[in-house]
């Protein structure tokens, strides 16, 4: 017998031992008589023993019937949490949003985000993943992740992406360097610097990668890093220089930060799954992340 034939008898079956008479559990079920009485024989013709007899208006469950009952019971009691958590889930106002982002978004722009959509939402539950940018891709391929919010977004068919805001790149060098005087920079004049950047994996990576073959040299890399701070830290120290955006906070001392020219930004897009249906709340808060930076869908 399939399960999904199987459990709704078992489930008349439980009810029928808490309360042996058959009119009231199919009235409490919301089942014709008949029918309980047709689920309950195919039970006992499969397992080759009745599962009930009669006793005046009531019945009585045999003992194998009354093992069944039990284990019936036992089998849902232990299904009942997860059924729970897929109702959650299924509720815009209850369920749980995972979503994955840069570490730099940590500090200000994601709390935003997740701070105004619980004003509204107070039940909603997050999970926050904070990786480079390949690795969040990964964990939303996966899915491990229902949402993320990467620069630059990835590109492919089964992604769909929308720009939700661009940070202006910039070139930082330390005090005292040559191109410290400069109104504005090209990418050109990077070339035979020493640069310092961060790891593969990370869009800043990808980016500083791209401009300077699209300018037509070959960068050189003296230090390759997991944090903007650390790059940051780096250049203001006098080791190197590098494409970044503009710091959240204060820049350390001895670091000069130059416009970059022609201007160029760094892209950040809303990611998520093609054809991946999403549940109601990570639905909800989609549109409220578009919404928060005036993306009209």
């Amino acid at each position: 017998m399939d399960e999904l034939e199987l459990a709704p008898k078992l489930a008349v079956l439980k009810a029928l031992a808490a309360d042996e008479h058959v009119t009231r559990v199919a009235e409490r079920l919301g089942l014709p008589q008949p029918t309980v009485s047709r689920w309950i024989a195919e039970l006992g013709d499969q397992l080759g023993a009745p599962l009930l007899v009669k006793t005046g208006r009531r019945v009585r469950l045999t003992r194998p019937g009354r093992l069944l009952a039990e284990a019936a019971a036992r089998s849902m009691a232990a299904l009942e949490p997860g059924l729970r958590e897929v109702e959650e889930e299924l509720d815009p106002e209850k369920g749980r949003v995972v979503l994955g982002f840069l570490h730099m978004l940590g500090r200000a722009i994601v709390p935003e985000l997740v701070r105004g959509y619980r004003a509204e939402h107070p039940h909603v539950r997050f999970g926050l993943v904070q990786n480079a940018r390949q690795a969040v891709i990964d964990k939303l391929v996966s899915g491990e992740i229902d949402l993320a919010l990467v620069a630059p977004p990835p590109v492919g068919p089964e992604f769909e992406s929308v720009v939700v805001f661009e940070q202006p790149l910039i070139v930082v060098v330390p005090a005292g360097h040559r191109l410290e005087s400069r109104r504005s920079v090209r990418i050109g004049d990077l070339e035979g610097e020493d640069l310092i950047t961060l790891e593969h994996g990370y869009g800043l990576r990808q980016i500083t990668d791209d401009m300077c073959a699209a300018a037509g040299f070959t960068p050189r890399y003296v230090f390759e890093c997991q944090e903007i701070e650390t790059v940051r830290g780096l250049v203001a120290a006098g080791l190197g220089v590098a494409l970044l955006t503009h710091a959240e906070f204060a820049p350390p001392p001895g670091l000069r930060e130059l416009p970059l020219t022609p201007r160029t930004g760094r892209i950040f897009g809303l990611t998520w799954l093609r054809d991946h249906p999403l549940p109601p709340a990570v639905r909800a808060f989609r549109e409220h992340a578009l919404r928060t930076h005036g993306v009209q869908r």
